[in-house]
């Protein structure tokens, strides 16, 4: 565990920051284990941008239309299905799906808030039901397999008090328009992506960007063949490259 005081982190040669799924309830001392890191990857710089998704409005690319509330902000429901869900979090936690005029979305928006949260209000995508998700996976920059996963929230579901519903994955292999969108996301993001170990982009039907996952996102790396050994050779070229 990342919060393990018993653990020498500055003797490692390389720290991979993976599964940390517990962290936005600690989000600050998360990044301040980060940064007190002599060798970390992703970098914790990375990490302090991905780990809040309000990245989301500075990506200027094809992203899921998002409305930001603050605390103290009044939720207008939108008059289609749409998922609330806080900025900074990982699986399903405090997230729900809501169809159109269900005033339920504003008691959990109001529990966020109160939380000292800022929420997340998104539409819901009919297609996703039948479609899912498509995850792109990066390694080192480069594009290294895809996966569908099938949609994680089910309608009039109570919000996520755990990181996961089942998940049901799919190898496949993206369209050019999904992979091209997928590469765009990574040009976006305000730091080189040669210099990022790992990077997952998260596609919606359109193809329209969800995510891009460069904290702890599940690589499937049982889905792909050699996928696992381009990670591991990934890992272990940046732990030779940090000792020269």
């Amino acid at each position: 565990m990342w919060d393990d005081d018993g653990v020498d982190w500055a003797h490692f040669d390389l720290v991979v920051v993976r599964s940390t799924w517990d962290y936005p309830s600690r989000r600050d001392a998360f990044l301040s284990w980060a940064e007190s890191l002599p060798r970390v990857l992703n970098a914790p710089a990375v990490l302090r941008w991905n780990t809040d998704k309000r990245y989301l409005s500075a990506l200027g690319i094809e992203t899921i239309p998002t409305t930001f509330l603050d605390p103290g902000d009044e939720l207008v429901a939108p008059g289609r299905p749409f998922v609330v869900k806080p900025s900074v979090g990982a699986g399903s936690i405090g997230a729900a799906r809501y169809d159109a005029g269900d005033t339920r979305a504003r008691d959990h928006v109001g529990r966020l808030h109160s939380a000292g949260k800022t929420v997340m209000v998104q539409p819901f995508l009919d297609a996703v039901d039948h479609d899912g998700e498509v995850a792109l996976h990066f390694i080192g920059g480069e594009f290294s397999h895809a996966v569908r996963k099938a949609a994680m929230l089910p309608l009039g579901g109570d919000p996520g008090e755990g990181l996961f519903v089942e998940e049901r994955i799919s190898a496949i292999t993206p369209s050019e328009k999904e992979l091209e969108l997928a590469e765009r996301t990574l040009d976006a993001v305000p730091f080189p992506r040669q210099e990022l170990l790992y990077a997952r982009v998260d596609l919606l039907p359109g193809p329209l960007v969800l995510e891009a996952e460069l904290t702890e996102p599940s690589l499937y790396l049982g889905y792909a063949e050699d996928a696992a050994e381009r990670f591991a050779a990934a890992i272990a070229a940046r732990a030779v490259d940090d000792k020269a």
